[in-house]
């Protein structure tokens, strides 16, 4: 007989759902949603679904990571392609065959580019009305119940390439139907639009062939190259209740599949859907057990809960990094927003910022994991473009890191390699992994120093600069986007780079490495500073105007370069940018831009202005299933942009923002709720990471005192700022106002500590 997903006993129903866990973040409607970027999103990294009705018929749109039109850009092989001939065009006011050459093939070119893969419907218009739609983040799992009594449940199996859908109470004439993208080459649009997504029509490929039997459906479309993959669809049904499995595989011009979708869905369905969902289950529930968070703000606390929730469905450790959809790519007959790439100017960086502090490194790990595996790519393109040794990688690239074009300032962006550096020093101070110090994340920090070192040249002061620089995206792709002096942004990596490798290399016992990089180091500028506005653009520009890329500022955060705990100095500094930054007004900004902003208020220890500033994004920039789509779409003016387009970092940034007002140890010390509003009198996070690898539950149970437990993963000094503004007692131990708690921890050793304002 076959297995239900949910128990088949409506006396066991009950009790299940008595049982269940519930988080705050579920989502729950009375409608099934009526377009693909609002669908309920289910994957596991490779795989992803989006459930939504499309013209009566309920939707699965099915996507693949691995799902990539990988034909190169033609115009990225020329002599003029290199950093040199871009600064002689900016100097002889030639800009425009710059722009003509590299900027404009990306906007004009349908590929590269993620590409979509297909989807299941189900006709289900006789059944009457939708009663409820919800999408349990516990065991992300899609439900949807109908007045009539059928009920369906489907997932995405958190470890296997394999899709799950069951219906109870269904008829047998109720079978899927197989809809493929449009990909005929006749009648191509001659759409060039990367923002709302070309026409699928124009990647000119041949009709894919869709084959059934009276239980199975399997399609294969041929792409560019020799690439193709195949969807594979199986189901059985049984005294009412409709039962199957789902797979896609790729396979690259060498005939390799990459997974094969009928091998796994024969393999989902030889065994019974309960060990299936119970395995599947087992994974997120080691998933939420990782970290939480208890807050009296509900919206707040929602998307937070939502926010973790997309994280484990997009990242793994063995995929690639998140992309700008991940596997939830658009079902509109079109490529995707900005071509599904990944976008290393901002992107990328910010959809793993929350990672760290919630403790999901293994996730992380996929992203610098796949920067090393592509490497010698990188030093490649550093070599051909750039005429130097060392590493720096494309701002914008494909799947397997080859360069795509675009705004060249940013898309052949000379410190890109520098921002992505960041989190190899993050995962290595996170975890304390000695191994991953030595292997990975030193040897990419020289690397990047060595191509710093061979690119600068030295100014009329005698120091070192860049040839040319940019700030992104100030300016857009002009030819003003480009400064003869080193910005604010790319000084900011470059100094975190040198001072970073100079830490990394004494870790390691490498002094005279730490001494050179340190040397290095001292030859670059200090940072262009106004005394009313803070932090410039460059040096002959302050920021004067509302834009959505706070580039100008990377040296608070996420650089920490600069922090409130420098002194009176620094926080007048950062005082004055912060401020400066709101003065300037949103109009100009994209839903990200409210998420990085609360980071930086958090830094800022201003925790009602953090907090406020996280409730505009959840409000007004995210849709009913909490998708980021940049623009405002509440109509309260928050933003100039209202457009729609889908992309995901504005929402891991969110995450990132909010644990940030709980947790900092950036400073090389812990503060404990260091950006709280005062209103909240509660408050509280269980299993959260701070540098240094001490994994902290801490509560907030009265406005005079907290309580934390410490679990010391790797050993070493305990260091935790006195959180009240008075004298506490820690233990019996009297600590100053601004003073801290200090112990050295032994690896494996668990600390509880009680702080109780005098």
């Amino acid at each position: 007989m076959t297995a239900c997903l949910w128990s088949c006993d409506p006396a066991n129903e009950k009790i299940e759902e008595q049982n269940a866990i519930k988080y705050p973040g579920d989502l729950s409607f009375s409608y099934i949603p009526q377009s693909w970027d609002e669908g309920l999103p289910l994957g596991n990294g490779e795989i992803g679904a989006l459930i939504w009705e499309k013209d009566g018929n309920l939707r699965f749109s099915l996507d693949h990571v691995g799902l990539w039109d990988l034909r190169p850009m033609d115009n990225l092989n020329g002599e003029e392609w290199t950093y040199q001939w871009v600064k002689q065009q900016w100097e002889e006011d030639e800009y425009h065959k710059v722009q003509e050459l590299f900027d404009h093939p990306y906007d004009r070119s349908p590929a590269p580019s993620k590409i979509p893969g297909a989807a299941l419907e189900f006709d289900l218009q006789d059944l009457g009305k939708v009663k409820n739609v919800r999408l349990e983040l516990a065991e992300a799992v899609g439900e949807i119940e109908w007045e009539s009594g059928m009920r369906l449940k489907t997932f995405v199996h958190a470890e296997k390439n394999t899709g799950f859908f069951q219906f109870q109470g269904i008829d047998e004439g109720v079978i899927p139907q197989l809809i493929v993208p449009n990909y005929v080459s006749e009648n191509s649009s001659a759409a060039e639009d990367p923002v709302t997504g070309q026409d699928l029509r124009r990647l000119g490929y041949d009709k894919g062939e869709v084959v059934r039997t009276d239980s199975t459906l399997t399609y294969v479309q041929r792409g560019w190259g020799g690439f193709s993959y195949q969807v594979a669809v199986k189901w059985r049904y049984e005294e009412g209740l409709l039962t199957g499995v789902w797979s896609i595989s790729t396979h690259d011009d060498k005939g390799d599949a990459k997974a094969d979708a009928q091998e796994g869905m024969e393999k989902a369905l030889k065994l019974d859907y309960d060990n299936n969902y119970a395995s599947h289950v087992d994974w997120w529930k080691d998933f939420w057990s990782r970290s939480s968070i208890s807050i009296p703000d509900q919206v707040l606390e929602k998307q937070w809960y939502l926010e973790q929730y997309k994280f484990g469905a997009a990242a793994r450790a063995d995929g690639p990094p998140i992309s700008l959809q991940a596997v939830w790519t658009a079902d509109n007959g079109k490529l995707p927003p900005w071509k599904g790439d990944y976008h290393h100017d901002l992107n990328t960086q910010l959809s793993y910022w929350p990672a760290y502090s919630a403790d999901h490194l293994d996730l992380e790990y996929g992203f610098t994991n796949w920067l090393w595996v592509y490497k010698d790519t990188f030093k490649d393109y550093t070599k051909n473009y750039f005429g130097v040794e060392g590493l720096n990688v494309p701002g914008v690239t494909t799947l397997t890191g080859d360069p795509m074009g675009g705004w060249i300032q940013y898309s052949f962006g000379p410190t890109v390699s520098g921002w992505l550096a960041q989190h190899f020093y993050w995962h290595w101070k996170y975890s304390m992994d000695e191994e991953y110090l030595k292997t990975r994340a030193y040897p990419w920090f020289k690397e990047v120093a060595i191509f710093f070192d061979q690119i600068a040249e030295k100014g009329p002061d005698g120091k070192r600069k860049l040839p040319i620089s940019s700030s992104p995206e100030f300016h857009d792709n002009s030819r003003e986007a480009w400064f003869g002096e080193t910005t604010n942004f790319d000084l900011s990596i470059i100094r975190f780079v040198y001072s970073k490798a100079a830490e990394l290399a004494l870790a390691l016992g490498e002094k005279e490495d730490a001494a050179h990089w340190e040397t290095l180091l001292n030859e670059w500028p200090e940072f262009a500073l106004d005394p009313a506005s803070g932090f410039m653009v460059a040096p002959e520009e302050a920021y004067e105007s509302s834009h959505r890329h706070f580039s100008h500022l990377m040296a608070i955060h996420p650089l920490s370069l600069v922090n409130w705990s420098d002194g009176p100095e620094a926080q007048e500094l950062m005082l004055n940018t912060i401020n400066n930054l709101k003065k300037q007004g949103s109009s100009a900004w994209v839903g990200y831009s409210f998420s990085w902003l609360a980071s930086l208020q958090a830094r800022i220890l201003h925790g009602d202005g953090a907090a406020e500033t996280l409730s505009i994004f959840a409000n007004n920039f995210c849709l009913p299933n909490s998708f980021h789509v940049n623009g405002d779409q509440s109509g309260q003016g928050y933003s100039n942009f209202t457009y729609r387009p889908f992309t995901l970092e504005g929402n891991f940034a969110f995450a990132a923002g909010l644990q940030e007002m709980l947790l900092q140890s950036h400073e090389g010390f812990i503060r404990l709720f260091p950006a709280i509003p005062q209103a909240w009198e509660e408050a509280s996070f269980d299993g959260f990471l701070a540098q240094g690898a001490f994994k902290i539950s801490a509560k907030k149970r009265s406005p005079t005192k907290y309580t934390a437990s410490v679990l010391a993963r790797e050993g070493g000094k305990l260091k935790i700022i006195n959180p009240f503004e008075a004298e506490v007692s820690v233990d019996g131990e009297l600590v100053a106002q601004g003073q801290y708690y200090e112990k050295m921890m032994e690896k494996g050793e668990k600390l509880n500590l009680e702080f109780i304002k005098q």
